[in-house]
């Protein structure tokens, strides 16, 4: 019976944790739906979070490749006065990427609503070269 409340409160206190982590994301982070962030993407940076191989296979047209693990190695190349437009394949990447960006003082962030996977709109993928 122990064990159970033990199993039991550690849940709960991770459920808070959770919880409280998505509405400060939501204080700083706007997930945009396709056609929001289609409206918006051309007059801001479009940064792909992806891994590069992710990135070949398929990317939205105009977008930069700045894989989440190279993304503190390259701040210098994401501007802090222009909106970022972030996207990986689902959501996760660009959600720790948005956080990175805020911290380091970034404030117009956007993602993807369902990321890459949900997206219909225009994509380019690179040719392989024989």
């Amino acid at each position: 019976m122990d064990i159970l409340f033990t199993i039991l409160v550690i849940a709960a206190i991770l459920i808070v944790f959770v919880v409280i982590q998505n509405i400060r994301r939501q204080r700083y982070l706007k997930t945009l739906t396709e056609d929001q962030f289609i409206e918006g993407y051309r007059k801001a940076q479009l940064i792909d979070v992806r891994e590069p191989q992710e990135f070949e296979r398929g990317h939205i047209l105009g977008a930069r490749n700045i894989p989440m693990t190279q993304m503190k190695q390259r701040l210098n190349e994401i501007r802090k006065d222009k909106p970022v437009y972030l996207y990986c394949q689902r959501s996760s990447r660009s959600n720790r990427a948005a956080s990175l960006l805020h911290k380091r003082g970034y404030e117009d962030l956007n993602q993807l609503k369902g990321g890459f996977s949900k997206w219909t709109g225009k994509v380019k993928t690179k040719k392989k070269g024989y």
